[in-house]
């Protein structure tokens, strides 16, 4: 086995691993970098690889930074096979469409001269990174689908078998075991790891036995705080904001972390910690179509939330709940100037309809701003968590007056302690590679985790 690394290596997006084994090349995620330039500017850089001798590629899950870039695989040669689970084939659609219609988009935008000339790295005279087409094609590529705990037969003498990670619905931790002339050796890819005892999916699984492992970082040097106090800290946000008679403004990720949002503003109405009538408002096409794959596939489900499913109590929908998937429906909810809870994407602020929110209420000091994901380096959203006093949205620079709350409870990625009782747990492991983090957060978990030495 050969293993090299072409994204995510010392930073938490652009997710992109190779592995060669038996004269096959298959690649784990194709993500793309989110963030700072520098990393945004990777993206139109060479993979540094061949895209056309690629076999297979295995998604681990639809997050923009594990699949957004198989277009531009596709685009430049890629023509063998996806191979993913059910509920990850119908995100990823939905993410690579919308990935492709953005990028199309601000290419126009460029051409005409809107917004600044395009930055070092991306095609030149403003064109996409790819386009709609290409998206497409890359979905054209879509192969086996994997069910958990069952092998795949990837080629002979190699085989995948995926395990729920629980971190979004679909996700995966992929094992590969490659046999050749009586030897084995076996690989282990978390992909994103769950942050366990949530309410709308089941916790990971157990890993199995492996010679390596590839780990996820993200949070490997803190600890969440539990999910009923994350909760109470909601509910306090949205009252004390209400009090003011300000908006709460959630820049949320469309998949999952809308849906246990939603899930927890229902609680909090059926609990009488919130208003009745509380007005909240899904400002996000993508959003809206990602809850709605999530009804369909109970089998991920936590048992608690299938039982809700199965009574015919939709846990999803809250009481005064309005749906915007239309642009000029975002434009009304963005004259509300106070009493409403708005969710929007993206999640770490770097496009999409909730900088218009946060542009109309980030100088307001009634209103709340409520981060409840990662944000990444660079981005908008890691600005404003780290208390910056004035920021540029949509060109403009705005002062933040508005209370800021930043609960990471509400994170789909396992803190530091699960990452290291999942690692633990791994019989076999002769050693560990560390992914999808950034290099303080690598240098702190790295002494915690247990490998033999080589």
């Amino acid at each position: 086995m050969k293993l090299s690394f072409h994204g995510a290596g010392q930073t938490v997006t652009g997710s992109c691993h190779l592995l060669e084994c038996r004269g096959r090349r298959i690649l784990i995620d194709c993500g793309l970098f989110q963030g700072r330039r520098a990393l945004r500017d990777e993206n139109a850089a060479p993979f540094g690889f061949d895209p056309a001798a690629i076999d297979h590629v295995l998604l681990t899950h639809a997050h923009l930074d594990h699949c957004g870039r198989l277009p531009l695989l596709a685009k430049r040669g890629f023509r063998g096979e996806v191979i993913a689970t059910a509920p990850t084939f119908e995100l990823a659609r939905l993410v690579i469409l919308d990935a492709a219609h953005l990028q199309e988009e601000e290419a126009g935008h460029r051409n005409q001269g809107s917004i600044r000339a395009f930055r070092p790295g991306e095609p030149e005279g403003g064109t996409a990174l790819y386009s709609m087409l290409d998206a497409l094609d890359a979905i054209g590529r879509f192969g086996r689908t994997a069910a958990y705990d069952t092998a795949i037969d990837i080629a002979p003498g190699i085989r995948a078998t995926f395990f729920d990670a629980g971190h979004i619905l679909g996700s995966a931790s992929i094992l590969i075991k490659a046999e050749e002339d009586g030897h084995s050796r076996s690989i282990l890819f978390s992909g994103d790891i769950g942050n366990a005892g949530r309410p709308l999916l089941r916790p990971p699984s157990t890993p199995p036995a492996a010679d390596f492992v590839v780990i996820e970082s993200t949070y490997g040097n803190r600890r969440h705080r539990s999910f009923a106090a994350s909760v109470e800290e909601l509910y306090e946000a949205i009252t004390s904001t209400l009090q003011r008679r300000g908006n709460v403004v959630v820049p949320t990720f469309a998949l999952e972390r809308t849906q246990e949002i939603l899930y927890c503003l229902r609680r909090g109405i059926e609990t009488s910690r919130l208003p009745p009538a509380l007005p909240v408002f899904l400002d996000s096409p993508m959003a809206i179509s990602a809850t709605e794959i999530f009804r369909r596939h109970p089998e991920s489900h936590a048992p608690a939330l299938a039982a809700l499913f199965r009574s015919g109590r939709d846990p999803l929908v809250v009481p005064g709940l309005r749906m915007a998937r239309e642009t000029a429906q975002s434009a009304a909810i963005a004259r509300i100037s106070g009493g409403a809870v708005i969710m929007a994407g993206s999640g770490m602020c770097t496009g999409g309809r909730i900088v218009h929110h946060l542009r109309n209420n980030l100088e307001r000091d009634a209103a709340s701003i409520v981060f409840v994901g990662f944000a990444a380096a660079g981005t908008l959203a890691r600005q404003i968590i780290d208390g910056a006093r004035r920021v540029k949205v949509l060109g403009e620079e705005v002062p933040v007056r508005a209370h800021i709350h930043t609960i990471n409870g509400f994170s789909a990625h396992a803190d530091q302690r699960e990452l290291i009782d999942w690692h633990d747990r791994i019989d076999g492991k002769q050693a560990t590679f560390l992914v999808h983090g950034e290099v303080p957060v690598m240098k702190d978990l790295a002494p915690l985790l247990r490998t033999p030495k080589l």
